[in-house]
């Protein structure tokens, strides 16, 4: 075999590339926060419907980042994080992930409306739109708002697992949407700020570039004060409990000290120390959203068994 046919096979798709264009770890987010929303409402489904509606919810979140690598296939190229994304590698050509994004949000969207209800199937829709033309096409290369607004699109996943059980939107599943909403700033600013020469070079608006890393610092804290509240408040609510309450409460304090630390920092000690402080910071937030909608299922577990709640 030629070298010429050994490159040319390489190059071509496999299973692997057409599972990274659904962003595989956005998706295990989606799904783990719908699940919680979809268990911690106060009716029962019965587990076909919920295995099958979190598999919709979880293709619906798939087509979105399709569309995404689709659109932004441009500046993934010249982001070191996203260059070995399928599209901007070649593995995956961006007209085979427009037709596998819009082929997926069609499926996902009336499977969830046959499987659960049209609430749910109405904000998985909203959710794919919202990800794909709102934030993507729109607010991502426009505004150093971006991230904010666009956070929404992550943030519904837990209001459409809710749906899918209630058939509806209640003051607790909208509280579960703001945790992440509000959550989402601060997590991908402090990226942004040890990150910012990939935005730069890819012509992208974050905060980092547009008003340099000084007012990113100010947004981080200020987010995280505005944070912990919404992420307490939860805690009294028919969802929450003294576990929910005693987890937030640490975390929320172990945020609040970072978001301090990272706003007390000028870029002379950062640098100097290779931005430890806003990657530890980074790490945390990771744990912090998966830790808070963990500490919901324990909750339900424990109401469950005649425990928990308030």
């Amino acid at each position: 075999m030629s070298d010429t046919h050994v490159s040319d096979f390489d190059r071509e798709a496999g299973f692997g590339d057409y599972f990274a264009l659904l962003k595989p770890r956005v998706m295990s987010l989606v799904i783990f926060t719908a699940l919680v929303g979809l268990v911690v409402a106060p009716v029962s489904v019965h587990p076909v419907v919920a295995l099958s509606s979190l598999l919709f919810i979880a293709i619906g979140a798939g087509a979105s980042g399709a569309l995404n690598m689709w659109w932004d296939a441009d500046i993934d190229a010249v982001m070191k994080r996203t260059a070995k994304r399928p599209v901007p590698s070649g593995k995956v050509t961006a007209d085979e992930a427009l037709g596998i994004g819009v082929a997926l949000s069609g499926m996902a969207v009336v499977m969830l409306a046959l499987a659960a209800n049209l609430v749910a199937a109405g904000l998985l829709a909203f959710t794919i739109f919202f990800y794909a033309v709102i934030y993507t096409m729109i607010l991502k290369r426009w505004t150093p708002q971006n991230i904010v607004i666009g956070g929404a699109a992550g943030a519904f996943p837990p209001m459409i697992g809710w749906a899918v059980a209630t058939g509806g939107i209640s003051v607790e599943s909208v509280l579960m949407f703001a945790l992440t909403f509000m959550w989402t700033p601060p997590h991908f600013w402090a990226l942004a700020l040890f990150m910012k020469s990939d935005y730069e070079d890819a012509g992208v608006p974050m905060l980092t570039v547009t008003h340099g890393r000084r007012v990113t610092r100010n947004h981080v804290l200020g987010y995280t004060i505005a944070l912990a509240p919404v992420a307490l408040g939860i805690g009294f609510t028919s969802i929450g409990g003294p576990v929910y309450l005693a987890v937030s409460a640490v975390l929320n304090a172990m945020f609040l000290m970072g978001a301090w630390q990272i706003w007390r920092r000028d870029e002379t000690s950062a640098e100097a120390d290779g931005y430890k402080v806003e990657k530890r910071f980074f790490r945390l937030s990771l744990s912090y959203l998966f830790l808070h909608f963990g500490a919901l299922l324990v909750e339900a577990s424990l109401r469950g068994f005649g425990f928990g709640g308030w």
